[in-house]
């Protein structure tokens, strides 16, 4: 069975968080056009080029009590609809004509700690909260996305 979801946001900012929401962008293998990074020995590059993140993640987290929001902690596409824990480095995502191979989980910094209670950005950590990171993607395939474009696992 093959599971779809929805492009919930794609969020861009000219270089650090939180990241705002724009209706469609073209996504190359350097990222999405319109974002750039602030640290790029951190974030950015061939094997970082996309940030992606859950809703429902985001939701929960909002419901813990975090002020977390869509972009604040520096996703470029947030999704929703997927089963998030197969969501993992070597898995593809098909997002509209886009194809993505996550490369890696983001391990979480002190820029996003306005986004949690209490500035506890480790509550993303996968090394401490597993299946609860944002994720890093390269672009195999690129092309434009829109709000609302179909996102699946797979090719």
């Amino acid at each position: 069975m093959e599971e779809e979801g929805r492009l919930a946001s794609i969020n861009v900012s000219g270089g650090g968080v939180p990241k705002r929401p724009v209706s469609s962008a073209r996504v190359t293998p350097s990222g999405v056009e319109g974002d750039r990074q602030a640290d790029l020995e951190h974030h950015g590059g061939v094997e970082r080029a996309v940030s992606v993140f859950s809703l429902e993640r985001i939701e929960s987290l909002r419901r813990e009590g975090h002020p977390i929001a869509v972009g604040s902690t520096g996703e470029n596409l947030t999704v929703r609809g997927l089963d998030w824990n197969r969501v993992v480095p070597g898995a593809d995502l098909r997002v509209g004509s886009v194809l993505l191979r996550i490369t890696s989980y983001a391990t979480p910094c002190s820029t996003i700690q306005a986004s949690f209670w209490g500035g506890h950005f480790a509550r993303i950590s996968q090394k401490n909260h597993p299946g609860w990171s944002r994720v890093y993607a390269r672009v195999l395939e690129g092309g434009s996305v829109e709000v609302d474009d179909p996102v699946r696992i797979g090719p």
